[in-house]
């Protein structure tokens, strides 16, 4: 249509006349043009087209024609045009060796031997090494019976190619089919002696043992075994093979020994599991169940950890079986002495897995193992002279002292070990009491008294520390050297001052040697240093030592100079206490008049609670001890516990909002300011108006209230 219309148009011209065309001539008609140009719904590839094509045209070649040969001249022209057909395939290109083979077999088919084996001739000469035509050639003799013809050829094939096993394994099934034994065997001896692969060995070995040959195949297996010593088939297997070979055929003792030249052979640098599996089972079915034992043993102390997971299955399922309780234990241990090793080689500096593994060998191993573990456990040393990566550490030191002074009883050894350690510890950076103590413990022990006070001091002049000072003081109390004590306590209070506990250990050693006056000036020059770290702890046993000593005034008068350095609440407790428990008859005045001065005193205190704490305490004096008089006057001093808000800030600044809090409020502070008074005299006005307006508001209310 589209074609129609631009005719039309094209006759109807610019100025709608209609074009002309000479009589005679064709009109040409202009192309067609395509308004839609999307592509198809359903697409097709060349390879699509390609591929019909070709279908279409194998379905309609025509079957060839069945040609019927009657008579000899008929045949002999399609055979010479078959011929040429072949002779020109080869002609084309001669190494093609399939052209060849189709060529011989074609021949072959035609019962034209002796032109096949010419064909396979010249097609050799092309190829000699090609292996499939060969085979062809010689199966081809072989099918038609040509026996001495094939014999040739193989001969022919192995001679050329000797590699090529398929020629032999060929070969020597031939001639045994033939019944050729002796001509069998003498191919496999000519190929024994290129040395062939394994599966060669084998099948010799299998052709003797199918005709009852076991000496010969022994033999065999003994050459095999030679080549195996020059490197040629260095295998475990074959060992194993040859072993089961004598086993099999009763020969045990033959067995043993072949496996005994096994592990001697492979020696310790090439250890294999399967062998030691194999000789441990061999030894398993001959009942030698201790020569099992050995030889399971043997192997899991000499082969890698890693390679011996099936000799340590079969070990332990050879214990469960035949084993008592220890052996099976030995296995347990063994493996778990595995997993350590592992765990310490992969991360040298776990010395959580060093401990683990220091404790099964102590369990179960001789001294020497252990030792030698623990020395390969301390060469580990942090490689960070920072004491937190040494708090592990120390104790393989500790514990490796400790076995050689308990278990190995070998004092010599175990002061090397002490002695090792305190030289290898970097004292100028930090240093470990507990060491330098459990060494002089150690030398006491052994009645060594001179170099345990030696060691101690070292350490003190090394690494002065409170704990070294304290352990060697407790030494010598114990000792009984009270001079040596005295001493110590002055170097002691020299290299920290501010020990509070030093100081009172001290004087109370001064006390208990009867010394009062000596114990006193100690306390004082305690009190007397610009820095403590338990002030409280001091003063307190101060005052407790003049107690006990019964000096009252003496007692006063700490409390008094400890009041003039602190106002707390716990002291002035503290000092009413005192007084009331003094036990005369001004005891009870005394300690009303602290708890005056205490409650002056703390009015101008910006703790309340504290106050609060210290009236509450005066109170219970006063119902235990006091006049109704003084009880009302204490009920009056009490203060009034109340709520209020405050605003808070958050750290920005910013609002965060109100909290409530109680406060309190105590009538001296209210006598004492007159606009509290006026402020609560306000509150009360502002709550009688609210329920003034309230009443206002709901009369009906009141008058249901009054009418009720």
């Amino acid at each position: 249509r589209e074609f129609r219309g631009d005719a039309a148009e094209a006759r109807r011209g610019k100025g709608g006349k209609m074009a002309s065309t000479a009589a005679g001539k064709q009109r040409i008609p202009k192309v067609a043009k395509v308004k839609n140009k999307a592509p198809a719904e359903v697409q097709i590839t060349a390879e699509q087209l390609l591929r019909e094509a070709k279908e279409r045209e194998l379905e309609l070649l025509p079957p060839p024609p069945q040609q019927k040969i009657t008579d000899v001249e008929e045949l002999n022209d399609y055979k010479l045009r078959k011929r040429k057909t072949f002779e020109d395939n080869i002609r084309k290109n001669r190494t093609v060796i399939s052209n060849w083979i189709k060529y011989a077999q074609w021949e072959e088919s035609l019962k034209e031997i002796q032109r096949a084996r010419s064909i396979y001739e010249r097609a050799l000469d092309v190829d000699y090494r090609n292996v499939t035509l060969w085979l062809k050639y010689a199966e081809m003799e072989m099918k038609n019976r040509q026996v001495n013809h094939a014999r040739n050829i193989w001969d022919r094939a192995i001679t050329t190619l000797p590699r090529v096993n398929q020629f032999w394994y060929k070969y020597t099934y031939m001639e045994e089919m033939l019944g050729n034994v002796a001509g069998s065997r003498q191919v496999f001896e000519r190929w024994m002696e290129w040395q062939p692969e394994e599966q060669a060995w084998h099948s010799y070995i299998n052709f003797e043992l199918r005709y009852k040959e076991v000496d010969r195949a022994r033999t065999i297996y003994e050459r095999y075994i030679l080549s195996i010593l020059v490197m040629v088939h260095p295998d475990v297997k074959n060992w194993i093979k040859y072993a089961r070979f004598e086993e099999k055929h009763s020969y045990f003792a033959h067995a043993r020994k072949v496996y005994e030249r096994a592990v001697e052979f492979f020696g310790e640098e090439h250890m294999d599991e399967h062998l030691y599996v194999a000789f441990a089972k061999f030894e398993e079915n001959q009942k030698e169940f201790e020569r099992v034992r050995v030889i399971y043993k043997y192997a899991l102390d000499r082969i890698p950890k890693q390679a011996a997971q099936n000799l340590f299955k079969n070990y332990t399922i050879f214990e469960k079986k035949f084993g008592d309780r220890r052996g099976i234990e030995d296995i347990i241990v063994s493996k778990r002495r595995f997993q350590y090793e592992e765990e310490v080689k992969a991360n040298p500096h776990n010395y959580d897995a060093w401990f683990d593994y220091l404790r099964l060998v102590e369990s179960d191993a001789d001294a020497e193992t252990v030792r030698e573990v623990y020395e390969r456990a301390i060469a580990n040393v942090p490689p960070i002279q920072e004491k937190r990566h040494w708090k592990r550490y120390i104790y393989l030191w500790i514990n490796y002292a400790l076995y050689e002074e308990l278990e190995a009883k070998d004092p010599e050894r175990t002061r090397q070990v002490y002695q090792a350690c305190v030289e290898l510890l970097p004292h100028k950076k930090f240093t470990f009491a507990k060491i330098w103590l459990l060494y002089a413990q150690f030398e006491i022990r052994q009645k060594n008294l001179p170099l345990a006070r030696r060691a101690l001091g070292t350490s003190i002049g090394k690494c002065p520390k409170n704990k070294l000072f304290k352990g060697y003081i407790e030494l010598e109390l114990q000792l009984r050297e009270f001079d040596r004590c005295r001493k110590l306590y002055e170097k002691f209070l020299e290299f920290a001052p501010e020990n509070c506990t030093s100081w009172i250990k001290f004087a109370e050693l001064e006390t208990i040697l009867g010394d009062i006056d000596r114990a006193r000036a100690i306390y004082e020059l305690a009190i007397g240093q610009p820095r403590l770290d338990m002030p409280e702890v001091l003063w307190k046993s101060y005052i407790d030592f003049e107690i006990e000593q019964e000096e009252y005034d003496n007692t006063r008068n700490l409390y008094r100079r400890l009041l003039q350095r602190t106002q707390h609440v716990k002291v002035w407790i503290s000092f009413a206490q005192f007084e009331l428990s003094a036990g005369k008859e001004e005891s009870l005045p005394r300690c009303r008049q602290v708890y005056e001065e205490a409650n002056k005193a703390m009015r101008n205190c910006e703790e309340k609670e504290e106050r609060v704490m210290l009236l509450e305490s005066w109170r219970n004096f006063e119902q235990e001890f006091g006049t109704d008089t003084t009880k009302e006057r204490i009920d009056k001093l009490m203060p009034e516990k109340i709520k209020k808000r405050r605003k808070l800030q958050a750290e920005d600044g910013s609002d965060a909002g109100w909290e409530e809090y109680y406060d309190y409020i105590f009538p001296e502070d209210t006598a004492n300011q007159p606009n509290l008074k006026l402020l609560a005299m306000a509150k009360l006005w502002k709550k009688q108006q609210q329920e003034s307006e309230a009443a206002e508001t709901d009369p009906d209310k009141d008058i249901d209230e009054s009418q009720s």
